[in-house]
């Protein structure tokens, strides 16, 4: 009797009467299982978000010194000074944002995905509209329709470079739109944006009185003559929106929660006085942690040449393959159309379609992109020593060597 009632109290935006009762049709899952039962061989994990490397050991001793000082043990509230010191002149020696002030200018966050709602809870109130250009769901795109905020998606495809069609917005939608929400380097597509689009961000904004989020989690990975860029490098940037800052993928702290938001002093204020109330802050000792590395360029200098030399290698082996691969400019993955068909007949409509076949055939692990065709996520980030990953790429090679993939 009382899991009945409680199931009526639950909100509708959970899902309310229905919320747990879909019943779970993973079938990557089952197939992964089904596979190593029939196959006797292990998986082959190509599918991998978060980083495969830990933090430098400078890092994590630094977390083990700080946490045992008595100064450290109270509540950050809204973050340390020194913190936002370090992510000033980070973004002035890597990107060349000048003259932020980190009392007014910069707050810290719990991680991309808290910061991200917390924004949509400093902005959207029901009825306004969010210009999404993202393909995937967001928490800032779920918080916006838990607060009775309405989501406009720009498609982002391969012939407008993965860029959104800031002039396709209607009219009526634009005069309800209140915020623009942008990142680049792009994940999964790994496109990237130049000066050019950005001051085009800036006017549309200005134009449309929107505020800005610009997420960019993969802005310091960036490859061969593409330069690390910050949307507040532009002109007026800071004057309409706010750019966000991760150390989880450019410094491998995925699971220390720790990021920044920066630019306008308004939008700041607001999302720090959300912060104020859904969360503490990170603990003290994180931030310091993160200070270490935000002070150690030369981590994220291995990162990308890791990335870097495998983005190369396995462009190449998908390249073999058919596939229209080459290393992205950005970011750590490959982002592919799919095939149309294999040589034992079966076709492709969906990317969930063939990444279900090629795990069922080969054990080799992708993750299926269909929100805006039908693509392939291929990631660097698989778990290996430099000198194994000779051994994956021949490995993926042997595996799917017969598959007889077609393209059209």
């Amino acid at each position: 009797m009382a899991e009945s009632y409680v199931q009526k109290l639950l909100a509708d935006r959970i899902g309310g009467n229905r919320f747990g009762k879909r019943e779970n049709k993973n079938h990557l899952e089952q197939a992964k299982q089904t596979y190593v039962e029939s196959t006797n061989q292990g998986l082959l994990d190509l599918s991998r978000e978060e980083p495969d490397a830990m933090a430098d050991f400078d890092v994590i001793g630094s977390l083990g010194y700080e946490a045992g000082q008595w100064g450290n043990r109270e509540r950050a509230e809204n973050g340390i000074l020194e913190f936002c010191e370090a992510a000033a002149a980070y973004l002035q020696r890597e990107f060349k944002v000048e003259g932020l002030n980190p009392q007014t200018e910069i707050a810290h966050a719990i991680g991309t995905r808290s910061a991200l709602s917390q924004l949509a809870l400093a902005l959207i109130n029901p009825g306004d509209v969010l210009l999404n250009a993202d393909l995937r769901e967001n928490s800032l795109v779920a918080t916006t329709k838990w607060l009775g905020g309405e989501v406009f998606s720009l498609p982002l495809l391969p012939e407008n470079k993965f860029l959104p069609d800031l002039e396709s917005v209607p009219a009526e939608v634009l005069a309800k739109a209140k915020l623009l929400y942008i990142s680049y380097p792009n994940d999964p597509t790994g496109a990237v944006a130049g000066k050019a689009f950005f001051k085009k961000v800036v006017k549309f904004a200005k134009a449309n009185q929107l505020a800005v989020v610009h997420d960019a989690g993969l802005a310091a990975l960036t490859y061969d003559q593409t330069e690390p860029l910050s949307f507040l490098t532009i002109p007026g940037a800071k004057q309409v929106g706010v750019e966000i800052h991760s150390l989880s993928k450019a410094f491998n702290m995925t699971g220390w929660r720790l990021a920044f938001a920066a630019g306008n002093a308004k939008l700041i204020q607001a999302f720090a006085a959300v912060k104020a109330v859904t969360d503490a802050g990170q603990f003290k000792a994180i931030q310091r942690a993160g200070i270490t590395a935000l002070n150690k360029p030369e981590i994220t200098a291995g990162t990308k040449a890791k990335y870097d030399r495998r983005l190369q290698n396995l462009s190449e082996v998908f390249a073999e393959m058919g596939f229209a691969a080459k290393k992205p400019q950005a970011g750590y993955f490959l982002y592919l159309p799919i095939p149309k068909a294999a040589g034992d007949g079966v076709k492709f409509k969906k990317a969930a379609d063939f990444a279900e076949y090629l795990l069922q055939k080969t054990g080799v692990i992708v993750s299926p992109q269909d929100q805006a065709g039908a693509f392939i996520r291929v990631s660097a980030a698989f778990q290996a020593l430099e000198a194994e990953e000779y051994g994956v790429y021949e490995e993926i090679r042997r595996r799917c060597q017969d598959l007889g993939l077609l393209f059209k």
